[in-house]
């Protein structure tokens, strides 16, 4: 049309409206028009404007557009490198403003008056805007988006309405203010202020059919569902709706799409969300992928841009012309549509699986009990939602509802009934507020008080029949019922746990095991106990039998637990006895009756100290003949360094089998750690965290999952017992040092610290305090029966390895990204002495009575007095991560390296034996005796493709090899015949070690 030079155009009334939405950016068509029955003369004025846009025949269009831009870009590369924005130039820039860092990291934004026009011009267009029109100052001054509403009122001659703070608080004034006294015709706002009017407000009054408002434009947050935004609308209603969307960085907006009218008054329901639609005037819109490519179809990050679309960044002086930012924002292309599928910060990960948290209150706003509401990730903990209902007795319902429309993942732990939502100056969610909403409703159900028993019996109850949707049931719950056979799982059995606890205003100790595992019987005398300890646990129904408690403190073993008692929080301090087995073969033994010497020096395990006699006796008969041989693997070769100097090959001497496997729902980085009772060593536990924010605790002998607890962020760090033997200790990514019980999984404590913790926990057997690092740069020390942090040590740069204790003298050492490795006065955390190894310290150091040695990333292995003089180092060809383990005389050491060797030197520093696997050693070797024969010593280890090792400690010679279908950075833990590992396959193993007959 525009090559005809066409002046004028007949468009059919049904028509006019995809008319104008789809060449209102070419052309001006309301300087002159003419109506005649159903058809309308329009005189058209063209633009002379470069636009970007996808016009109603998209996909053609949107190809043809595509290979114009790639061809004019070739041509203009080298002009375009040359041409920049530069804020020193006189009248460049319109204003500045900062951002609020509700959706980012706070930034200071200049923006050129060429970057803003284009908005404004767009938009009076768009909305037709006239001097009959009234607009609403909906934005502080603060937010970029008043700019555009500022001056699309005053360079179009329409007015403009300013209210005070006190009035736009308050929902049912401002409407009245805006549709009944002022009657507003355009509203661009955010839909969390929409939803501030409440459903009902909104129909009646904001969308009703003689509404004054003419357009509403939405942007700022995610467009709300097409179901809420029809379930608001009044019958008859003409407001034209618009999605608008963009960023501060490219001020303001970027992209914008009217909501069709046939979409609007359609009956059928529709899943899919809002598109995005097309580029405002003189924006540029692009999708990349996670490699920064732009794609036509499929997910990615939106970019946005244009040749004059570019404000300046902070310290920006100048910008290149067409710069494209990143916004953070998600979406997925489909047909050459883009549909906005959340935050980056909104995307989350629970109970091992991806959600985006928009979906969940997408989905809550489309009930019909539900006014609006907001869902936060409470401390990367607990999904909550916070809802404005018509009905204050609506929560059994509204969880009925969710769990028919989202997965189970997705089903929020709290739902906190709120008498309207809070929002920043900026018109959002005001998410830190909605926080503060919710400790206090917690403190508030703290302080609710039982009247008794029975009170507890019948509310229990009832929380049984809601979080099963049983509400109608007016039948009580059998006492034999079981809550994982009436429907409940692993889910619900946290919800089930959470409201018990917020009911009774207590943690109640061991509660997730007797839930899953118990009759509700046996739950609520679990909970009597706990909350009533001085009353008789005898239930006083008619219909209950009388149940009392064993006295046996024991680890539970998946059987019925009411046989046995989780110790109350009063005697934390009890002293079990026990054997606990970490990386790097670390053993530590607590009021056995066979201590081990050095407990601080953690010598490496020996199993079959520990093992009773009959044991011993009962293996011995699977002792193997000694097996000779070639390895069928040739690189499976260790060379070990005689006296002649000639290195000798001996085959395989036994087998590794599968005895258990179990799922932890994502990669297992983290160790394990045994614990193994000395009163029961059948119900010893393995101990456990992974990449799904999950630690579990696992029968060793059976690999039945005891308990798991999901943490608020991803677990590498290997996890370590108290003193007491009642409570293991945790890292997590999210910064909080998890204390939870040993027994149950409960959390007893959590401590904060300021970056993620991949450091593992080291005990002090002589005092019970807890020594970790983190990548906050900090090394604490903490009581955790106090719960209390006895000191904190500044450390020069982030704390990746463990600590490690030397009891002979006392000193705890520490190691740093930056190179450093600290001794410090474990009492005070006074540095004692420091060394800077020059190159980052990823592996962990190790004490033995003599010296201390660590692995640097330069390849060498450091060896160090206490007193902090370097005595040797030990050369390898790549960096070394592995962190040292020692023999049980402590006169050799065994580490990995990068370069695919695992090796064997002793004190002075030469080299015993090395072996080569096929792929690089990340993880800590574990030393142990064999199970099978006692006089031999064999070392275990893992490279990172999977392969795990059974060498010989004394030659270096391969007994086995056995491979995981997965890469493997844990470190194996040894005990009596089975080795257990982590994998990156999601799972934790436990493998026999099976003397084998000769190949």
């Amino acid at each position: 049309m525009k090559k005809c030079n066409l002046k004028y155009i007949l468009v059919e009334k049904q028509q006019i409206n995809k008319f104008k939405s789809s060449y209102e950016m070419l052309l001006n068509y309301d300087t002159f028009t003419v109506e005649h029955n159903d058809i309308v003369l329009f005189r058209l004025h063209w633009k002379n404007v470069e636009v970007s846009l996808m016009l109603n025949e998209r996909k053609e269009k949107y190809e043809k557009e595509k290979m114009t831009n790639s061809t004019s870009s070739e041509n203009s590369n080298e002009e375009k490198s040359e041409e920049h924005m530069d804020a020193r130039l006189k009248h460049c820039l319109a204003y500045v403003l900062h951002t609020s860092g509700t959706t980012g990291k706070p930034k200071i934004v200049r923006v050129p008056h060429a970057c803003i026009v284009p908005n404004i011009q767009h938009f009076r267009v768009l909305f037709e805007i006239t001097q009959d029109d009234v607009l609403f100052l909906a934005s502080p001054l603060t937010f970029d988006p008043s700019v555009v509403e500022i001056f699309v009122a005053l360079s179009s001659g329409a007015s403009l309405l300013i209210v005070p703070t006190s009035v736009k608080v308050i929902p049912s004034k401002l409407a009245a203010v805006l549709f009944s006294h002022h009657r507003v015709t355009v509203l661009q706002a955010t839909p969390t202020l929409l939803r501030r009017f409440g459903s009902q407000l909104i129909k009646s009054t904001v969308l009703s059919t003689s509404t004054s408002l003419r357009v509403l434009a939405l942007g700022g947050e995610a467009f709300p569902s097409l179901t809420v935004l029809k379930s608001w609308r009044g019958v008859g209603n003409k407001t034209q709706i618009f999605n608008i969307y963009g960023i501060t960085e490219v001020s303001s907006w970027a992209t914008f799409y009217r909501i069709p009218e046939k979409t609007l008054n359609s009956t059928l329901k529709c899943e899919l969300p809002v598109q995005l639609g097309f580029p405002l005037l003189g924006t540029v819109v692009e999708v990349r992928d996670t490699d920064g490519f732009a794609i036509q179809e499929g997910d990615g990050q939106v970019f946005l841009g244009g040749r004059n679309r570019v404000c300046f960044l902070d310290d920006e002086v100048t910008v290149p012309l067409g710069t494209m930012r990143a916004t953070g924002d998600f979406v997925t292309v489909k047909d050459g549509e883009i549909f906005f599928l959340g935050r980056k910060d909104s995307q989350i990960k629970r109970h091992g699986k991806r959600l985006n948290i928009e979906l969940v209150q997408q989905v809550a706003e489309g009930l019909q009990e539900v006014e609006s509401c907001a869902v936060t990730w409470y401390n990367q903990e607990k999904l909550i939602l916070f809802m404005v209902s018509k009905n204050d007795l609506v929560k059994d319902y509204i969880f009925e509802e969710l769990q028919k429309h989202l997965p189970s993942h997705a089903i929020p732990d709290e739902l906190v009934l709120i008498d309207s939502l809070p929002f920043t100056s900026h018109g959002k969610i005001d998410v830190s507020e909605l926080n503060k909403i919710y400790l206090n409703y917690i403190n508030l159900k703290s302080e609710c008080k039982l009247n008794g028993k029975e009170e507890l019996w019948e509310k229990l109850q009832h929380l049984w029949k809601s979080i099963l949707s049983l509400s109608e049931d007016p039948l009580r719950i059998p006492d034999e019922s079981l809550f994982l056979n009436s429907g409940g799982d692993s889910l619900k059995s946290i919800r089930l746990l959470n409201e018990i606890e917020k009911l009774v205003g207590t943690s109640v100790p061991g509660l997730l095991e007797i839930i899953l595992n118990s009759s509700i019987l046996e739950i609520y005398n679990h909970i009597v106990q706990t909350v009533f300890p001085d009353e008789d646990l005898t239930f006083s129904k008619n219909y209950a039998t009388k149940r009392k408690f064993s006295d046996i403190n024991q680890e539970t073993s998946g059987k019925s637990l009411h046989q046995n008692s989780v110790m109350p929080l009063n005697c934390d301090k009890k002293i079990n006895a026990f054997i606990a087995l970490s990386r790097g073969g670390q053993i530590l033994s607590v009021n056995t009756t066979r201590p081990l010497t050095k407990l601080g020096h953690c010598p490496s395990a020996c199993s079959s100290d520990l093992i009773s006699q009959t044991n011993t006796q009962n293996v011995e008969s699977l002792n193997p003949p000694a097996l000779s041989g070639k390895s069928k693997d040739p690189s499976c070769v260790a060379e070990f360094f005689s006296e002649e100097g000639t290195p000798v090959i001996e085959a395989e001497k036994m087998e590794l089998c599968v005895r258990w496997m179990s799922d932890t729902g994502k990669c297992v980085d983290a160790s394990p750690l045994v614990v193994i009772p000395a009163v029961d060593k059948s119900s010893a536990t393995v101990y456990i965290g992974s990449h799904s924010h999950r630690m579990m605790a696992v029968d060793l002998y059976s690999g039945k999952v005891k308990w798991e607890q999901i943490l608020g962020d991803r677990v590498e760090s290997s996890a370590c017992v108290s003193k007491c033997g009642n409570f293991i200790v945790v890292g997590c990514y999210n910064g909080l040092v998890y204390v939870l019980k040993s027994s149950s999984g409960e959390k007893y404590w959590t401590f904060t610290t300021e970056d993620a913790v991949k450091s593992s926990a080291t005990m002090d057997p002589t005092t019970g305090l807890l020594y970790i690092g983190s990548h906050d740069q900090h090394a604490y020390a903490l009581d955790i029966y106090k719960k209390k942090c006895v000191w904190k040590l500044k450390c020069g740069a982030t704390v990746f390895s463990s600590p490690c204790l030397s009891l002979t003298p006392h000193h705890l050492y520490f190691a740093t990204l930056g190179g450093l490795l600290l001794a410090v006065n474990p009492a005070t955390g006074n540095r004692i002495w420091k060394h800077s190894c020059g190159k980052p310290l990823f592996s962990s150091p190790r004490c033995c009575l003599q010296y201390i040695c660590i692995g640097c990333v330069d390849g060498n292995l450091l060896c160090f007095t206490h007193f902090g003089e370097q005595v040797w180092q030990f050369c390898t060809s790549e960096p070394i991560f592995s962190s040292p383990c020692t023999s049980a005389s402590e006169q050799e050491i065994f580490f990995g390296s990068h370069d695919c060797f695992i090796y064997c030197c002793n004190t002075k520093g030469h080299l015993q034996w090395k072996f080569e696997t096929t792929s690089r050693v990340y993880s800590t070797p574990f030393n142990f005796h064999n199970y099978n024969r006692s006089d031999e010593m064999l070392l275990a280890a893992a490279s990172t493709d999977g392969k795990l090792w059974i060498l010989e400690s004394k030659s270096g010679q391969l007994q086995s090899v056995y491979r995981l279908p997965g890469e493997v950075f844990s470190s194996p833990v040894v005990w009596e015949s089975m080795l257990i590992i982590g994998c990156r396959n999601n799972y934790v193993y436990c493998l026999d070690l099976l003397g084998g007959n000769q190949k």
